[in-house]
């Protein structure tokens, strides 16, 4: 079975993303490429994210998950995972924007290089969603040691091959920075992350978001180097100098 064929189950974990989640829905429904799942994994939302939802359900492949307990974004995307019937999985957060050709593009990105693991560049956003011009370029390929000073790979841009990578690698441990948890474990099982150019999606940055609070994200990075992977002191010294000149670099 060629990709373009497979079924691709998009997971969103959302929580109190009223505000989003119709154009999340609309937007994924208007992708170009038409074989997809779309789930969405409520985390005990304390708005009208559910109501909203189901008022936009109409399909079958549009499936509402609701979680009665509040229990973060990695519980959530595990949750999708576990209930994703397509061999491929794409991560999109609630409040990020896909371009409409995303998953074609991508699909096809990944059948050229044979990989389980691609992810794309992205562009940042406003608190609209409206891009600002400002591209974070992605390397042509990333290693476990070369992606430990670059945290380059976007969730809302991952796609993954689940028949390579298998769906127990690919559940999110519960710490902060999870996804980057998630994608340095597959990395260090020897898989390669492809990187396609083409900024393919928006990152939405409100004005308050977790990632601006950046002593917080040096913190999550050291946090990772020492207790997920756990790095020698010194080489995660190596590893924070350069990360943290390359996270300055993107926001310049």
């Amino acid at each position: 079975m060629k990709k373009q064929d497979a079924l691709v189950s998009i997971i969103v974990p959302v929580y109190n993303a009223g505000a989003y989640i119709e154009e999340t829905i609309a937007m994924v429904c208007a992708q170009t490429f038409g074989n997809w799942e779309l789930i969405l994994v409520d985390d005990a939302s304390s708005d009208d994210s559910v109501k909203k939802i189901e008022s936009c359900i109409r399909e079958e492949r549009v499936r509402l998950i609701k979680k009665p307990l509040n229990e973060g974004a990695a519980r959530a995307r595990n949750t999708g995972i576990a209930a994703a019937k397509g061999r491929y999985v794409a991560f999109l957060d609630a409040d990020d924007i896909w371009k409409p050709d995303k998953l074609e593009k991508e699909l096809a990105f990944m059948e050229d290089h044979q990989a389980a693991f691609v992810f794309t560049a992205y562009e940042f956003g406003d608190a609209n969603g409206r891009g600002t011009g400002k591209i974070v370029h992605v390397p042509p390929v990333l290693t476990y040691h070369r992606a430990l000073s670059r945290t380059v790979i976007f969730t809302t841009t991952v796609l993954l091959d689940t028949e390579k990578t298998g769906r127990e690698l690919i559940q999110m441990p519960v710490v902060k920075s999870e996804d980057t948890a998630t994608w340095w474990k597959l990395l260090r099982h020897g898989f390669e992350a492809y990187g396609l150019d083409e900024a393919l999606a928006i990152y939405r940055r409100p004005p308050r978001s977790l990632s601006s609070n950046k002593l917080e994200a040096v913190r999550r990075i050291w946090n990772l180097y020492r207790r997920q992977e756990n790095l020698s002191f010194w080489y995660s010294c190596y590893n924070l100098v350069f990360w943290a000149f390359r996270a300055a670099a993107r926001r310049i």
